[in-house]
C-alpha cells in the first residue's frame, strides 16, 4: 500500500495497492511498522519540487510519496549483510513496504544506494539498526519518530546561530512557535542563554506556547509591532510571507539575519511578491550543516553531541507531548489532511501505522 498526494495539489490524495515486489540480488524489503506525522512532513511536500524531496520515493507521474521518519523491519533480503528481522530507523514513504539496496553496511546500519537516491543528501539515505544504537529505547520509539528529525534540525540551528555568534544580535525571533522544530530550538537556546528568545504564534496557540516555558516572550502575529526595537535574528518556521515582511519592516536595519526553515503556513507562501526590506531571507538547509559538522567533528563526534542534547530534551517533552496512535490508510488520509489544514492540536504527536 502507498499513500499518494498530488504534487501540484496537496489536498488531493489517494491510496494505491500493488503486488509485493520481487527482490533483485543485493536488495532488502523493509516492512514499515509505524512513522511520525508532523508539520515537517508537510514541509517536505511543499518543497518537494524545489528541494527534490519527491525524488526519494518515486511514484506515478504527477503523484508523490511524502517522506516520513519511522521504524521498519527487514521482511526479506538478498543481501548477505542484512538479516531478516533486523529493525531499523530512518526515512520512509508513507507505505507498507520499501525496497532498498543496502550499501556501506556496518554494525550500526546501512545506506540505501539505489540509483535514484545516490545524488540525494546522504543523511536521508541512512538506516540505523536499533540494536546497536546507544540512544534507542523501545519505549521511546514514538518520541524518536516524532521529534528526533525535528530536534536534529533544532540542534543544528542552535549550533549554526551560536557558531555565527548570533550575527551580533541580542534577540532570536521564531515564527510558528508552537511547532516542534521551533520550540525545540527555543529549548536549546534557553539552556544556552545569552539571548532573548521570542516566539510568534497564533492567538489560539498562545496558551500552549507560554506553558512550554522556553520562550522569554510569546507574541501573537498581529502584535509584532509591540516588540522592542533592537538587533534580532529571525528564524522563519512558518513560511508566511506577510509575517516575514512584518518582522523585517519592524526591525529594519536591526535585523541581522533571516533564516527560512519550515513552511507550516504553506497557504501563505506567496502572499507578498516583493522582497522584504533588510537581509535577504536565506534557506537553512540542515544537511549542509551536517556535512560541515561531520567534517569538523567526525560522524561519531556529531552523533555524541546530538545524543547529549537529546536526553534532557526528550525528558522535557514528557511535560507536554500527547502521543496519538492511528492505524490504516483511512486514518492516514484523514490525519494528513487535518495536519495540512492546521487542525491538529500542537501538543499532539501523531504516530501512524500504514496497515
Amino acid at each position: 500500500m502507498d499513500f499518494l498526494v498530488k504534487r501540484d495539489d496537496l489536498h488531493e490524495c489517494r491510496v494505491a495497492d500493488s503486488p509485493a515486489p520481487e527482490l533483485e540480488p543485493g536488495q532488502a524489503l523493509l516492512a514499515v511498522s509505524h512513522f511520525g506525522l508532523t508539520s515537517n512532513n508537510i514541509t517536505y511536500a511543499v518543497l518537494g519540487e524545489a528541494m527534490n524531496y519527491w525524488s526519494f520515493f518515486p511514484a506515478d507521474e504527477g503523484w508523490g510519496r511524502m517522506p516520513v521518519w519511522g521504524f521498519a523491519d527487514v521482511e526479506a533480503s538478498t543481501h548477505d549483510g542484512v538479516e531478516v528481522g533486523t529493525r531499523v530507523y530512518g526515512y520512509f514513504p508513507p507505505s507498507t513496504h520499501l525496497v532498498v539496496a543496502p550499501g556501506r553496511v556496518t554494525a550500526s546500519g546501512f545506506t540505501d544506494v539505489s540509483a535514484h537516491r545516490t545524488a540525494l543528501p546522504s543523511v536521508y539515505n541512512r538506516y540505523d539498526r536499533v540494536d546497536t544504537d546507544p540512544s534507542y529505547r523501545p519505549e521511546r520509539e514514538a518520541q524518536q519518530m516524532l521529534l528526533r528529525p525535528l530536534f536534529y534540525t533544532s540542534f543544528l540551528l542552535d549550533d549554526f546561530l551560536a557558531e555565527n555568534e548570533f550575527f551580533g544580535a541580542g534577540t532570536v525571533v521564531l515564527s510558528s512557535a508552537s511547532s516542534k522544530t521551533a520550540h525545540g530550538t527555543a529549548f536549546l537556546l534557553s539552556r544556552r542563554g545569552g539571548t532573548e528568545v521570542i516566539g510568534l504564534t497564533s492567538s489560539r496557540s498562545s496558551e500552549f506556547v507560554n506553558g512550554l516555558g522556553v520562550y522569554d516572550r510569546v507574541v501573537a502575529y498581529d502584535d509584532i509591532e509591540s516588540l522592542q526595537p533592537g538587533t534580532a535574528v529571525y528564524v522563519d518556521m512558518a513560511g508566511n510571507a506577510d509575517t516575514r515582511r512584518a518582522v523585517h519592516e519592524h526591525f529594519g536595519e536591526g535585523l541581522k539575519h533571516s533564516a527560512m526553515v519550515g513552511v507550516t503556513h504553506h497557504d501563505r507562501l506567496g502572499a507578498s511578491a516583493d522582497p522584504p526590506p533588510g537581509p535577504q531571507p536565506t534557506i537553512f538547509f540542515a544537511p549542509a550543516w551536517v556535512t560541515k559538522r561531520t567534517e569538523d567533528w567526525g560522524r561519531e563526534g556529531l552523533q555524541n553531541r546530538l545524543a547529549e542534547a537529546w536526553e534532557p530534551y526528550v525528558e522535557w517533552t514528557d511535560t507536554w507531548l500527547d502521543v496519538v496512535h492511528e492505524r490504516g490508510p483511512e486514518a492516514l488520509q484523514r490525519t494528513y489532511l487535518d495536519l495540512l489544514d492546521g487542525r491538529i492540536d500542537p501538543s499532539a504527536g501523531l504516530v501512524l501505522s500504514p496497515s
